[in-house]
Protein backbone atom coordinates (compact mmCIF):
# COMPACT_ATOMS: atom_id res chain seq x y z
CA UNK A 1 0.00 0.00 0.00
CA UNK A 2 3.04 2.38 0.56
CA UNK A 3 3.24 2.83 -3.38
CA UNK A 4 -0.69 3.75 -3.69
CA UNK A 5 -0.10 6.25 -0.73
CA UNK A 6 3.20 7.65 -1.92
CA UNK A 7 1.32 8.11 -5.05
CA UNK A 8 -1.55 10.25 -3.36
CA UNK A 9 0.83 12.31 -1.15
CA UNK A 10 2.80 13.35 -4.49
CA UNK A 11 -0.41 13.93 -6.38
CA UNK A 12 -2.10 16.12 -3.75
CA UNK A 13 1.02 18.34 -3.37
CA UNK A 14 -0.05 20.81 -5.65
CA UNK A 15 -3.21 21.45 -3.33
CA UNK A 16 -0.85 22.86 -0.46
CA UNK A 17 -1.46 26.01 0.42
CA UNK A 18 2.20 26.96 1.87
CA UNK A 19 2.40 30.89 0.85
CA UNK A 20 4.65 31.92 3.90
CA UNK A 21 6.90 28.76 4.26
CA UNK A 22 6.96 27.76 1.07
CA UNK A 23 6.95 24.21 2.74
CA UNK A 24 4.44 22.20 1.25
CA UNK A 25 3.30 18.70 3.25
CA UNK A 26 0.77 16.25 2.03
CA UNK A 27 -0.25 13.65 4.19
CA UNK A 28 -1.88 10.04 3.65
CA UNK A 29 -3.60 8.26 6.30
CA UNK A 30 -4.61 4.46 5.89
CA UNK A 31 -7.53 3.32 7.89
CA UNK A 32 -7.99 -0.18 9.21
CA UNK A 33 -10.36 -0.68 5.65
CA UNK A 34 -7.82 -0.02 3.73
CA UNK A 35 -8.56 3.16 2.14
CA UNK A 36 -6.31 6.12 2.10
CA UNK A 37 -7.12 9.65 2.83
CA UNK A 38 -5.32 12.62 1.77
CA UNK A 39 -4.61 15.80 3.59
CA UNK A 40 -2.39 19.32 2.66
CA UNK A 41 -0.93 21.91 4.86
CA UNK A 42 -2.55 25.14 4.89
CA UNK A 43 -1.25 27.81 5.85
CA UNK A 44 -2.97 31.43 7.45
CA UNK A 45 -1.47 34.95 7.83
CA UNK A 46 -2.41 34.12 11.82
CA UNK A 47 0.31 31.55 11.98
CA UNK A 48 -1.48 29.85 14.61
CA UNK A 49 -4.59 29.05 12.68
CA UNK A 50 -2.74 27.18 9.96
CA UNK A 51 -3.36 23.62 9.73
CA UNK A 52 -0.37 20.72 9.05
CA UNK A 53 -0.83 18.15 6.37
CA UNK A 54 -1.43 15.33 9.39
CA UNK A 55 -4.29 17.14 10.93
CA UNK A 56 -5.49 17.70 7.53
CA UNK A 57 -5.73 13.91 6.30
CA UNK A 58 -6.94 13.05 10.26
CA UNK A 59 -10.10 15.10 10.04
CA UNK A 60 -11.13 13.96 6.78
CA UNK A 61 -10.74 10.76 7.73
CA UNK A 62 -12.61 11.39 10.60
CA UNK A 63 -15.56 13.32 9.08
CA UNK A 64 -15.66 10.29 6.49
CA UNK A 65 -16.51 7.90 9.18
CA UNK A 66 -13.08 6.61 10.26
CA UNK A 67 -11.30 6.07 13.58
CA UNK A 68 -8.45 3.05 13.11
CA UNK A 69 -5.47 2.95 11.11
CA UNK A 70 -2.66 0.84 9.93
CA UNK A 71 -0.22 3.83 9.09
CA UNK A 72 0.29 7.27 8.13
CA UNK A 73 3.09 8.70 4.71
CA UNK A 74 4.01 12.05 5.34
CA UNK A 75 5.48 13.98 2.09
CA UNK A 76 7.06 17.03 1.28
CA UNK A 77 9.08 17.97 -2.14
CA UNK A 78 10.80 20.67 -0.33
CA UNK A 79 12.58 18.32 2.29
CA UNK A 80 12.76 16.17 5.27
CA UNK A 81 9.01 16.05 6.56
CA UNK A 82 8.00 14.96 9.83
CA UNK A 83 4.72 15.48 12.49
CA UNK A 84 5.37 18.09 14.62
CA UNK A 85 4.68 17.67 18.31
CA UNK A 86 1.03 18.57 17.89
CA UNK A 87 -0.01 16.57 14.69
CA UNK A 88 1.76 13.23 16.70
CA UNK A 89 -0.20 14.25 19.94
CA UNK A 90 -3.82 14.32 17.66
CA UNK A 91 -2.73 11.10 15.83
CA UNK A 92 -2.09 9.78 19.45
CA UNK A 93 -6.13 9.97 19.84
CA UNK A 94 -6.74 7.51 16.98
CA UNK A 95 -3.25 5.39 16.22
CA UNK A 96 -1.19 3.63 18.67
CA UNK A 97 2.32 3.46 20.14
CA UNK A 98 2.98 0.69 17.09
CA UNK A 99 0.89 2.78 13.93
CA UNK A 100 3.90 3.07 11.38
CA UNK A 101 5.07 6.28 9.99
CA UNK A 102 6.11 6.80 6.76
CA UNK A 103 8.22 9.31 5.46
CA UNK A 104 8.83 9.76 1.70
CA UNK A 105 11.96 12.64 1.38
CA UNK A 106 12.09 14.44 -1.76
CA UNK A 107 14.69 12.06 -3.26
CA UNK A 108 12.26 8.86 -3.10
CA UNK A 109 13.55 6.89 -0.30
CA UNK A 110 11.44 5.84 2.47
CA UNK A 111 12.05 6.31 6.24
CA UNK A 112 9.79 4.65 8.81
CA UNK A 113 9.25 4.79 12.81
CA UNK A 114 6.51 4.80 14.78
CA UNK A 115 3.78 6.80 16.92
CA UNK A 116 5.71 5.47 20.06
CA UNK A 117 9.00 6.33 18.75
CA UNK A 118 8.45 10.11 17.94
CA UNK A 119 5.69 10.35 20.78
CA UNK A 120 7.43 8.45 23.70
CA UNK A 121 4.45 8.47 26.68
CA UNK A 122 1.39 10.05 24.63
CA UNK A 123 -1.18 11.50 26.62
CA UNK A 124 -4.09 9.79 25.95
CA UNK A 125 -7.61 8.92 28.27
CA UNK A 126 -7.95 5.40 26.98
CA UNK A 127 -6.47 3.00 24.47
CA UNK A 128 -7.18 4.22 21.16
Amino acid sequence: MTDAMAGAASGSIRFCHAPYSGFRVAAVLEDSGGCLHTGVNVENASYGLSICAERAALACAVSRGATAFRRILVHSPDGRAVPCGACRQVLAEFCGDDTPVVILLPDGRTEETTLGALLPDAFRLGPP
